[in-house]
């Protein structure tokens, strides 16, 4: 009987000179390209029957055997953890991420996080290419509040996938810096990669990095901090937190990248108490994966923003 995930790709003179993981990922419909550098990795997708790197270049006549797992079993476990849903419908679902809540598990995160909370609200989302992170396309720090979308089937996270890489989905972030920044809008273009010394964080200093573009926009002055607007032309991990470390200026309460240190420094115990990184996610435009309508979607500031907005 013939394996339905079983697949064969000979390559023409069109696909000569594509990266494999590429040249997989665009003729296999419901695998990204990670998925199929992983496969072939792990000598699930071979060449002439012999394993390759993701990064071999395809020649004209190479036959592509593989087959695609299905999905892994979703091993972790519903919990009812409540979240704010802002939209649902068949396709996806876009939520208000709270504070303090791990995206997706994790080693020493395995449960209380929005995957499981997502498996209880949507008892029916698919395990996403073999991942254990079903609908995940994007994801905001733990610190970081606000919009997300997430897919409810495969069509729609590949589609939303795309839409990310290609960088037309926009966002807006709402942060809270320190010190007044003069100047009422700005650019940062500096590239972002990992910290040289300390792993865990991410520098505008680092030996491999890659471009990031991030604007600002001042929406308020304050006596000690200044409230704006950020937008992202790339996507980058700790993007606007290092950016805004970079300029000087970083998130009230960022304990990773000074915003903490900096607050002890000003005679201003309200800057003290902040338990948080002061960024939310304010506002999401994408296209319906399905309708192919443009839907926009605004989370209001979470309380502890918003309070200590009201004491400035």
């Amino acid at each position: 009987m013939h394996d339905p995930s079983s697949f064969t790709i000979l390559v023409d003179v069109s696909d000569s000179g594509k990266r494999l993981d590429l040249l997989v990922a665009s003729r296999i419909s419901g695998c990204s390209r990670s998925v199929a550098a992983s496969l072939i990795r792990n000598g699930k997708i071979r060449v002439q029957r012999g394993v390759k790197k993701p990064g071999y270049r395809a020649r004209t006549g190479d036959e592509i055997c593989g087959t695609i797992p299905p999905p892994e079993p979703v091993l972790f476990e519903p919990e009812p953890i409540p979240i704010e849903i802002l939209y649902e419908d068949n396709d996806i679902i876009v939520i208000n991420k709270s504070p303090g809540i791990v995206v997706h598990p994790a080693p020493g995160h395995y449960s209380g996080t929005l995957v499981n909370a997502l498996l209880y609200h949507c008892p029916g989302l698919e395990g996403i290419g073999g991942e254990i992170r079903p609908g995940i396309v994007h994801r905001l720090d733990k610190d970081t509040s606000g919009v997300m979308v997430v897919a409810k089937n495969s069509a729609a996270h590949q589609d939303l996938a795309l839409q990310f890489k290609s960088r037309s989905i926009k966002k807006k972030y709402l942060a809270l810096v320190y010190g007044r920044m003069e100047s009422d809008s700005g650019k940062v273009s500096l590239p972002i990669g990992r910290h040289p010394v300390d792993r865990k964080k991410m520098s505008t200093h680092s030996r491999k990095s890659r471009m990031a573009e991030t604007t600002w926009q001042v929406r308020k002055r304050f006596a000690q901090a200044t409230l704006v607007e950020l937008g992202l032309k790339t996507g980058r991990t700790h993007q606007i937190r290092v950016h805004c470390a970079a300029i000087k200026h970083p998130v009230v309460g960022d304990s990773v990248y000074g915003g903490r240190k900096a607050g002890k420094s000003i005679a201003y115990d309200l800057f003290r108490s902040v338990p948080r990184q002061m960024l939310h996610a304010w506002r999401l435009q994408f296209t319906h994966p399905k309708t192919q309508k443009t839907l926009c979607f605004e989370a209001p500031v979470p309380s502890d923003m918003g309070d200590i907005l009201e004491k400035l």
